[in-house]
């Protein structure tokens, strides 16, 4: 995947296309952020992207605060 450029308008076919790409990388397994670092572009465009596509987003990892379950 090519870096598009911080801030360089992304819109149409060319959106689609992006769109479809970052969405089978996501279901695969690829976190937003590094989807983000890939193509050089920030976290909440990525996330903003996934979201228009339909892409149903995973919970966040990481520890929780409820109690250890036994």
């Amino acid at each position: 995947m090519a870096e598009l450029g911080k801030g360089r308008r992304v819109s149409g076919g060319e959106r689609e296309r992006l769109a479809a790409d970052l969405k089978k990388k996501y279901l695969a397994g690829a976190s937003i952020r590094a989807l983000a670092e890939q193509t050089g572009r920030s976290y909440g465009f990525v996330h903003r992207i996934l979201s228009e596509n339909g892409t149903v987003l995973r919970g966040r990892g990481g520890a929780t605060r409820g109690k250890a379950k036994s």
